[in-house]
């Protein structure tokens, strides 16, 4: 894309939390930073990416179906390093060029899910590479200026994420597709993973600051045993041969409803104290 472009979507990236209108908007997005391979300088792409469990997500180095890699993928195989914008957080990560029947299966997920893949694929000889970011552990570096900020930025990026869910669900065909069973069971692990540090260490410390607190966060924790339950639910039916993206619908709008509420409460109830 010409860089102007690219600006325009960094830009309102940055701005708006991850979210982007135009050509973008619902879709899954990211911003990939990447160390020139001969100029060494740092260079920002939006590009689009495939959940792929919670430690990675996947990038497709389509460039339209361009006859030549894009400019990015030539950097990150000579600098594997490379920084990672979701909207909530920015992280390091390890690129990994995926080979052999592992680019192969993770392709065919990406077209099953967007035919536009596979159009790519059919306008250029050279076989599209597909890359895995692997994020480097350690604390998370969330873009917001108070906790109670980064606790709103955290429950819309779930928010926005089980909304894509509900919409990729209803639009699909009679059965559920390979890369749609990855994008729900990623979901529900992040949220499963985000309660639990809750639990363990938000909660905990607030409990201690603020003892008026504890009905609260009583509620909050009986509600994450809910939701745990409800997420289990949705696993099992997402997990089960020939699920039915009706039934999975079903089980998603259950777990959205609850979430919701949930998310809703508790930022009525903590984010005034945590901006305190």
């Amino acid at each position: 894309m010409p860089n102007d472009f690219n600006q325009q979507i960094i830009d309102e990236f940055r701005a708006n939390s991850g979210r982007v209108g135009g050509p973008f908007e619902g879709g899954r997005l990211l911003l990939l930073t990447t160390t020139g391979a001969r100029s060494g300088a740092r260079h920002t792409t939006p590009v689009a990416y495939l959940p792929d469990g919670g430690e990675q997500v996947l990038v497709i180095a389509s460039a339209g179906g361009a006859p030549r890699h894009p400019a990015w993928y030539h950097n990150l195989v000579a600098n594997p390093r490379v920084t990672v914008e979701s909207g909530a957080f920015t992280y390091e990560a390890d690129a990994v060029v995926l080979t052999g029947a592992d680019r192969d299966r993770a392709f065919a997920r990406a077209a099953e899910s967007d035919p536009g893949w596979a159009e790519y694929q059919s306008k250029t000889s050279r076989v599209i590479p597909v890359v895995a970011l692997r994020e480097i552990p350690g604390p998370p570096n969330v873009g917001a200026a108070s906790w109670g900020e980064a606790v709103k930025l955290i429950h819309d990026g779930f928010r926005d994420e089980f909304a894509k869910i509900r919409t990729e669900i209803a639009a699909s065909g009679p059965t559920l597709g390979a890369q749609l069973r990855i994008n729900c069971l990623t979901a529900c692990q992040g949220l499963h993973h985000h309660h639990t540090g809750e639990d363990q260490m938000m909660f905990p410390m607030l409990g201690e600051r603020h003892p008026e607190l504890a009905p609260v966060l009583e509620r909050l924790r009986e509600e994450h045993e809910k939701i745990a339950a409800l997420l289990g639910d949705l696993q099992r039916v997402i997990s089960s041969e020939g699920a039915e993206p009706l039934a999975v619908l079903a089980e998603t709008e259950r777990l959205t409803a609850e979430l919701e509420r949930h998310l809703d409460y508790e930022e009525e109830q903590l984010i005034p104290l945590l901006d305190a």
